[in-house]
């Protein structure tokens, strides 16, 4: 009998692994929650005729999971009071995940016709969690692996956990829907969150030495610690302003209208607001990065500090250290990189909110139809679209794989825009390639190709894009760097969707659809102008080098 080889040996081993299983039950509990949150809560608001403005306003609750570096450097550093005892990564998940369940019941018993400013005000702070949550798994992630369970195997099953509870928390919770009612649905969802808490329970911790000094930044080029504070300060402001000024909004357009009272629109804040908040979160960081490199650097030594300036030091990190790195090495570049960062996927994340609105209200499909034309053979498309990105990366290379990505991510809105006027382009796309003789009902087969262009072409760009992402990280920054840019990545897009809503209900969706593509084609402009520019040799700036420690 032939033997099995050693490889097949360790994969039975790391499958019947502890911390696999826990790893599959962690990627459904940080899965569901984003996708209960992000999409499906927005097809119960809209079955309920809630303005797509509001539906847009309310969306920005997913710039938590965009903005979840901010706070991490805590997660990572605090121990809680009484869950303390159950481990530093249990702790945090077992709260979160607890208070994701109540919270999710609350949602459930707040009508949003009534009282949407408490439903928004319970869903921003789940989103938090949420957020908070995943933070938590990505770090336990990386501690818990070992030669058996790797980081790669761990990660794997992690996004096969994430798309379990994108199946569950969107197709089956449009069935649910359907047959039941949407509260009890989130009730449900509550108790799935519930059994996730039970599951945490057991997972594996690691122990860590709280004696030990913990230095992010030993070994780093930095200012002195006076010029840190203040770069830090900055930064912190403007930060703090950006998101005073998106829940000060969100708050008073969530407000019933007071007679006599005039108050911002959507799209007055998204003109007059939303490039100041660009300015505050991108611009003016970049800047004071840039200023840090012109200083007398030294090299930081590990030592111990305060836990106030422990936290300074894992701030400073996470916000200027890696804008510090990128402006050095790509110098006026950077200015070119940034931009393409902020709109190469506004073509998509613009309207997302609005998909199930579109599908449901507007298109007039039912739960069944757009579960299974989204959630299922939307996933599977999504995943072909990686491939065909995948295999493009490997023919062609990386730019014109950009390139056409972000040319086919504007055309989809396209298809969407046909869509919304009638159908009568993807009708001719049928009767020529006789797709309209296959046994399916021609206004489902409308539904079916739309959304099969659109995820093709999404997976392809989103694949093209991650890769570009990972082409400019530099080594020693790889995990802040990539974070902090891909937040940057639907920044742009989350702060036009209050406006896109208001622009739905005044011209269309058809309109919307044509003007998201021109915008998609402005990201095209910008890759060209970046292939045109040819690769850059990484350079480092002449600075003066003292030795000293922090």
């Amino acid at each position: 009998m032939t033997d099995k080889p050693k490889g097949w040996g360790l994969l039975k081993a790391a499958m019947t692994n502890r911390k696999t299983g826990a790893m599959l039950v962690l990627g459904f509990a940080s899965g569901l929650p984003f996708v209960l949150l992000i999409g499906t809560l927005n097809a119960w608001l809209g079955e309920l005729k809630i303005s797509l403005a509001t539906i847009g306003v309310l969306s920005w609750v997913g710039l938590a999971y965009a903005f979840k570096f901010l706070w991490s450097p805590l997660v990572d550093r605090a121990r809680l009071p009484v869950l303390g005892k159950l481990g530093r990564r249990r702790s945090w998940l077992v709260l979160c995940q607890g208070a994701l369940a109540i919270l999710l019941w609350g949602l459930a018993a707040t009508d949003p016709l009534t009282a949407i400013g408490t439903f928004a005000i319970l869903a921003v702070i789940a989103a938090f969690l949420s957020a908070t949550q995943d933070v938590v798994i990505d770090a336990w992630r990386i501690e818990i692996a070992d030669e058996t369970a790797t980081v790669d195997l761990l990660s794997a099953i992690y996004q096969l956990g994430n798309r379990f509870a994108a199946l569950t928390g969107g197709a089956l919770a449009l069935v649910l829907a359907a047959r039941l009612s949407w509260p009890i649905v989130y009730v449900g969802f509550g108790f799935a969150m519930l059994g996730a808490v039970a599951m945490t329970l057991f997972t594996p911790e690691v122990a860590r030495d709280e004696s030990a000094a913990d230095s992010p930044l030993a070994g780093h080029r930095v200012p002195n610690q006076k010029e840190r504070t203040i770069a830090l300060a900055i930064v912190a402001v403007c930060w703090a302003w950006a998101i005073y000024m998106l829940g000060d909004f969100m708050a008073s357009a969530l407000q019933p209208a007071v007679p006599g009272v005039t108050r911002m629109s959507a799209t007055d804040f998204t003109k007059y607001i939303g490039p100041w908040i660009i300015v505050a979160t991108v611009i003016i960081p970049a800047i004071v990065s840039a200023w840090t490199n012109r200083l007398p650097q030294h090299v930081s030594e590990a030592h111990k500090v305060s836990g106030a300036q422990m936290a300074a030091n894992h701030s400073y990190r996470a916000l200027i250290l890696p804008l510090a790195e990128i402006v050095s090495r790509l110098r006026w570049g950077a200015i070119l990189v940034l931009a393409l960062i902020l709109l190469y996927r506004i073509a998509d994340s613009i309207w997302a909110p609005f998909a199930f609105p579109f599908y449901l209200d507007f298109l007039h499909y039912t739960n069944d139809e757009v579960a299974i034309a989204s959630k299922i053979v939307g996933v599977l498309m999504t995943t072909l679209g990686v491939v065909i990105g995948g295999v493009l990366l490997a023919t062609i290379g990386r730019m014109p794989t950009l390139l056409l990505g972000g040319i086919v991510a504007a055309a989809s809105n396209l298809l969407f825009a046909d869509l919304a006027a009638g159908g009568a382009g993807i009708d001719g796309f049928m009767h020529l390639f006789m797709l309209d003789h296959v046994g399916v009902e021609p206004r489902m087969m409308r539904l079916l190709i739309g959304i099969t262009g659109e995820n093709i072409a999404g997976g392809l760009a989103g694949t093209a894009f991650i890769a570009y992402i990972s082409s400019i990280v530099s080594r020693e920054y790889s995990a802040v760097q990539y974070a902090l840019l891909s937040s940057m990545t639907f920044l742009v897009g989350a702060l036009g969707r209050a406006s896109i809503g208001e622009a739905i209900e005044r011209y269309g969706y058809a309109n919307v659809f044509l003007i998201t593509a021109g915008l998609g084609m402005i990201a095209v402009v910008l890759v060209a102008i970046e292939w045109a520019r040819g690769p850059r040799e990484a350079t480092e700036p002449t600075l003066p080098v003292e030795e000293a420690a922090v």
